[in-house]
């Protein structure tokens, strides 16, 4: 008992000493429960959205003053017309519409009910659910509310309507969200072990004396991984439209382009992790774990970004997925334009640009 004894006294003393099996064993714990229970929620707040008010009387504006009173909306539009829902749901900026028709207060006081529109986009369909649900809980709170007023009981009828996806189909959030993890990690993990397989094998001697510039290496590295990407994203595009379901509204062109430029920029971060590892199995342990998990929790497909506290929104601005996800959503599922995107593919060109030089620095053409 006191040898048993002795060996369970060196085990303790040898995860002490490790700094780095010490925070797996207390850290994570800590980090992911800190993480999870405050910060990535289903839960929408402060949502975007936008009045269309055709009535403009007391009562309109109150009904809006308690939705915008609520913490789970922010009005950030007045909108004037119906063309401009449209326009505003394009854009990009709000999630819903709320519109008041014409006469909103003398029909409850005279006929004793009215109606409103409730419009949602449900692109994600959960999002566009969670915010309708709060949306007529709010005005039936202000029908009661007024009700209590009056001898004769209001009605107001809250119409809903699902933008894009009326149906409310899951696969409409998740198709662009997997084609971003899929791409995202199998590109980033294949072109990580990559050069760093050379160095390992001894056989990275024989490429740096051939007369091949560093930069022609890493490219002749990154080719046949962007080959074998085009034949995934043209399975996961092709099982998603004839067996999912899933429409394509927008160019397929634009789609094609926004996915190569994704897989490009996910190759150079493959080949940054290459050239500045020295095992292939740091390099796969970074592009598996250290990809994986932002990828999950920040690019937005599982969990909205808007709820987040400010420093995981600022950090998951550096998640390429990030940006793919919205182009694929934007190109796909709502039939957007290049208008509507140009933001998300330039911050991709330049991810790109960046991750491709620091690979091309960080490729040492002398071995230690």
């Amino acid at each position: 008992m006191k040898q048993f004894l002795s060996f369970v006294k060196k085990e303790l003393y040898h995860i002490l000493r490790d700094k780095r099996t010490l925070f797996i064993l207390l850290g994570l714990p800590v980090t992911q429960i800190l993480i999870f229970g405050f910060a990535l929620t289903n839960e929408v707040k402060n949502a975007k959205i936008a009045v269309l008010d055709h009535s403009k009387d007391a009562s309109s504006i109150s009904l809006t003053t308690q939705i915008e009173a609520s913490r789970y909306f922010d009005i950030v539009r007045d909108l004037h017309s119906q063309g401009d829902i449209d326009k505003a749901f394009k854009e990009g900026v709000i999630k819903m519409v709320m519109v008041l028709p014409q006469n909103f207060g003398q029909d409850l006081q005279h006929f004793n009910k009215a109606q409103v529109q409730v419009i949602a986009d449900a692109s994600d369909p959960n999002v566009a659910t969670t915010l309708t649900n709060y949306a007529t809980a709010i005005i039936m709170d202000y029908q009661d509310r007024i009700t209590q007023e009056r001898k004769l009981p209001y009605a107001i009828n809250t119409e809903l309507r699902m933008l894009y996806n009326p149906q409310l189909k899951g696969a409409y959030t998740f198709v662009p969200g997997v084609m971003a993890l899929v791409l995202m990690l199998v590109c980033t993990m294949m072109t990580a072990i990559t050069i760093v397989r050379e160095k390992e094998s001894g056989t990275m001697e024989i490429m740096l004396v051939s007369p091949m510039r560093p930069i022609m290496i890493i490219a002749a590295k990154a080719v046949p991984y962007l080959l074998l990407s085009m034949v995934n994203i043209a399975s996961i595009l092709l099982l998603s439209i004839f067996v999912l379901d899933v429409p394509l509204r927008g160019s397929l062109a634009l789609l094609v382009f926004g996915s190569i430029l994704f897989t490009l920029t996910c190759l150079s971060l493959g080949l940054l992790i290459s050239s500045a590892t020295n095992s292939q199995q740091t390099a796969m342990f970074i592009s598996l774990v250290g990809l994986f998990l932002p990828t999950m929790m920040l690019s937005g497909f599982m969990f909205p970004i808007e709820n987040m506290p400010l420093p995981l929104q600022i950090v998951s601005n550096a998640v390429p997925a990030k940006w793919f996800y919205k182009i694929v959503s934007s190109v796909m599922i709502k039939g957007l334009g290049i208008k509507a995107i140009w933001k998300e593919t330039l911050i991709l060109t330049g991810m790109m640009l960046l991750l491709l030089t620091l690979a091309i620095k960080k490729f040492k053409i002398r071995l230690a």
